[in-house]
């Protein structure tokens, strides 16, 4: 690994975690659609600065995720638990952003804060040891 893989990948990280910020932010003052967007960013984020490491990128969200879960979801390096839980937080953000009748509740707001808390903290525990 280079220092330019490592600068961005310290890079991602950081993005990840001002995506976070945000969207507790959003949430604390009740923009719950804002705040699972946010949360899905701050996750986005995280895996982009795991990939960064291998030199991996890709142009569409799903070729990210996807590629994620097979080399380090399916492999064990992290919990089956954080696929479902991105592959959840994905499909909510998506329904937030583009079902102009969705309804963003609290409930499932703060769930998907809880979610990328959780990937960026997993995400943080691996990037110190790698």
């Amino acid at each position: 690994m280079d220092n330019r893989q490592r600068e961005l990948s310290d890079y991602r990280l950081n993005q990840a975690e001002e995506s976070l910020k945000v969207s507790r932010y959003c949430f604390d003052n009740e923009f719950y659609k804002d705040s699972i967007n946010r949360s899905y960013y701050s996750v986005f984020y995280s895996i982009k600065a795991v990939l960064s490491l291998d030199s991996v990128d890709f142009k569409r969200h799903k070729d990210v995720i996807g590629y994620f879960n097979k080399e380090y979801v399916a492999t064990g390096v992290f919990p089956r638990m954080i696929g479902r839980n991105i592959g959840i937080l994905k499909q909510i953000k998506e329904d937030s952003d583009y079902d102009d009748f969705y309804i963003a509740s609290k409930e499932e707001a703060y769930k998907q804060v809880e979610t990328a808390n959780l990937v960026l903290d997993k995400v943080k525990e691996h990037l110190q040891t790698d």
